[in-house]
């Protein structure tokens, strides 16, 4: 899997997680999550379907962690931007400078650890009972679990989550607020 795909992914999963408490169902779908294997793994605190149906979804965790990374690494302001007229020299160079910043603000506030602590493209065996939604099987599978394969993704689970407190009002949907200079 490519870097932008993995970048892409990754980032779909990590808002709706913290928007939702899960992965998305169409992801879920593709690791072959059903309601009957359990679905998606998510927190014990998670509303009842009742309560959940009662009140409309909060975008404002996913919308602060955006701004939280257009703050320290102008994330929003580099997917925005048409980078096909530049040369791959100035655009690794901006590559650099947006991945560090972004790395910093990610680590800040919310700690990863691998799902699989192995390293990539090596050997590794997923056991019976394994949990669909951390681990995706892909390839030629056949059989039943324990199944021994190569580890093309490590993947991530948020440990802990130490967003600041949001703020009142209509400033929960800003991502980055316009900037106007007076002269």
């Amino acid at each position: 899997m490519g870097l932008g795909k993995r970048i892409g992914y990754s980032l779909r999963c990590f808002l709706s997680i913290l928007l939702y408490g899960q992965i998305p169902g169409s992801i879920a779908l593709e690791l072959g999550a059903t309601p009957a294997a359990g679905g998606p793994v998510t927190p014990s605190d998670k509303p009842r379907p009742q309560e959940a149906e009662a009140r409309p979804p909060s975008y404002d965790r996913a919308v602060q962690m955006l701004a939280l990374l257009q703050r320290e690494g102008r994330l929003i302001d580099f997917f925005a931007e048409d980078v096909t007229p530049y040369p791959d020299a100035q655009l690794g160079a901006a590559v650099r400078s947006v991945h560090q910043s972004c790395r910093q603000a990610l680590e800040h506030y919310v700690k990863l650890e691998p799902i699989i602590s192995s390293e990539e493209d090596r050997p590794v065996t997923v056991q019976a009972g394994f949990d669909p939604a951390a681990i995706k099987v892909i390839g030629n599978v056949t059989g039943k679990p324990p199944l021994r394969g190569l580890l093309r993704h490590r993947g991530w689970r948020a440990t802990q989550v130490n967003l600041p407190s949001l703020p009142e009002g209509e400033g929960r949907t800003v991502v980055a607020p316009a900037e106007v200079e007076i002269p």
